[in-house]
């Protein structure tokens, strides 16, 4: 397939090419990783849009993934953050609880913006615990939507303006991709409930804990409808997930809770069953590349796998008709472990090194982000698509500026360039969508393959 070329002057190409070596560098290297070797290890997940640390604490390292969440409602569930602290006290004096098949990881704070301003919401007035992706399960009544009910049932326009829009919802959607399980602790009615949609390993995950704890097992969350919970999302990706409600306040319920922690972790192999692989288009996905597939926008987004996983230097990665996601083992544990390869960018690699072709540029809108990193901005509706599509993470910075160009249906299209994927933009909807860079790669694969001595006679 031929992708088109975009409007850099002939005089551009030996910029750009130096822009797009930092960034092969920048990506080879990843975030810098310490290795596991105590009885436990502290580190930030990720920083709120107010600049304050999200942290984390780990404790083992076993296959089996589980992750306990602590304050995802700021200010007025300060008690749970008390609480998830005092959890990480005790494992601390207290290591040798957390058997050898499970990596047990604290978040004190889901929301440390929150928490700083006394505010049930993050700093945007965002509700976190209703802003998940929830519309992947099969159960709609819990879909994500903007209007949504809170504390004592008050109905609010807090869901966020779209699914997965905050910060803080991406950072723990991306740490959870490899869990096994999830406990997302909050307060206060005095009991325990489910992911939706007769989970199995999430009621069987809540009914070990609740008897434990002494807290009341629910089935659901029995005071209004939660949309666009946490516990949801997670149970519709195949992780075991659960909501403890602490009885009171103010009170942390220390010896309850550590009660019912101590109940999962004895019981690890049948209630924090290991992610499983994924079946697409008679494919097998390996079980974080296809919770990333999934979450992030499944066929819609990547189209179908074109091939097997194949092992890496790094990894594992696997080709998609718009992407080639990889996962990488040296990010593991952190929001980076499952990414697109940058082909996108390998692709403006290949414009710069063939020269500019001289095509229709696109008159520049007067608003639009601009990124300093690269010198491009992204604008209209290429920025709202890179920005609800989960932005650099998925996409990566735009290397170029919009211009018109053929795209791979054949039409003539406004096309825009960024790290891990070409965005082209259909005037007849309005919309979005990713050229099949996916597709590309493995027509380029084919070509780089040795190929059969000539015969000569």
């Amino acid at each position: 397939m031929k992708l088109p070329k975009p409007a850099f002057p002939q005089r551009a190409a030996t910029p750009l090419l130096f822009a797009l070596v930092i960034l092969l560098v920048a990506y080879a290297g990843g975030s810098p990783q310490r290795a596991y070797g105590g009885t436990d290890r502290t580190f930030d997940l990720g920083v709120t849009p107010q600049g304050r640390p999200i942290e984390v604490v780990q404790f083992g390292d076993g296959p089996r993934k589980l992750v306990v969440v602590g304050d995802t409602h700021g200010g007025p569930e300060a008690n749970t953050y008390r609480l998830t602290n005092e959890l990480i006290a005790h494992m601390r004096a207290n290591p040798d609880q957390v058997p050898p098949s499970v990596r047990l990881f604290f978040i004190p704070s889901l929301n440390p913006d929150g928490l700083a301003l006394g505010s049930r919401f993050d700093a945007a007035g965002v509700d976190l615990n209703r802003n998940m992706n929830t519309n992947l399960d099969a159960c709609p009544e819990n879909d994500w939507r903007v209007s949504v009910q809170g504390a004592r049932g008050i109905v609010s326009e807090t869901g966020g303006p779209y699914a997965d829009s905050q910060v803080e919802a991406r950072l723990i959607r991306a740490f959870l991709l490899d869990a096994a399980g999830a406990i997302f602790i909050h307060s206060n009615a005095g009991l325990v409930f489910p992911a939706a949609c007769e989970h199995a390993p999430s009621i069987a995950l809540a009914e070990t804990y609740a008897a434990a704890a002494g807290y009341t097992y629910s089935r659901l969350w029995p005071n209004y409808a939660i949309t666009g919970g946490m516990h949801d999302w997670a149970g519709s990706l195949g992780l075991a997930s659960i909501t403890p409600e602490l009885l009171t306040g103010d009170q942390s319920e220390f010896p309850q809770n550590l009660a019912g922690l101590r109940a999962v972790l004895a019981d690890a192999e049948r209630l924090l069953p290991l992610p499983e692989d994924g079946q697409v288009a008679g494919q097998t996905v390996p079980a974080p590349i296809f919770r990333y597939w999934r979450a992030l926008g499944g066929d819609e987004r990547f189209g179908p796998p074109l091939e097997p996983a194949r092992t890496t230097p790094t990894g594992v990665s696997q080709t998609f008709r718009k992407a080639r996601i990889a996962l990488r083992h040296d990010q593991r544990d952190t929001i980076y472990y499952v990414q697109p390869e940058p082909i996108g960018l390998l692709a403006a690699r290949d414009l710069a090194y063939g020269g500019a072709e001289a095509l229709a540029p696109v008159p520049s809108a007067p608003v639009g982000q601009f990124f300093p990193e690269t010198g491009h901005t992204l604008q209209a509706a290429f920025l709202d698509f890179w920005q609800r599509g989960g932005g650099a993470a998925v996409f990566g910075l735009p290397l170029a500026e919009e211009f018109a160009a053929t795209t791979a249906d054949g039409q003539r299209r406004v096309v825009q360039y960024c790290e891990r994927a070409v965005l082209a933009y259909y005037a007849e909807d309005g919309g979005v969508r990713l050229e099949p860079l996916g597709e590309r790669e493995l027509a380029l694969d084919a070509l780089r393959a040795p190929v059969a001595p000539q015969s000569v006679r």
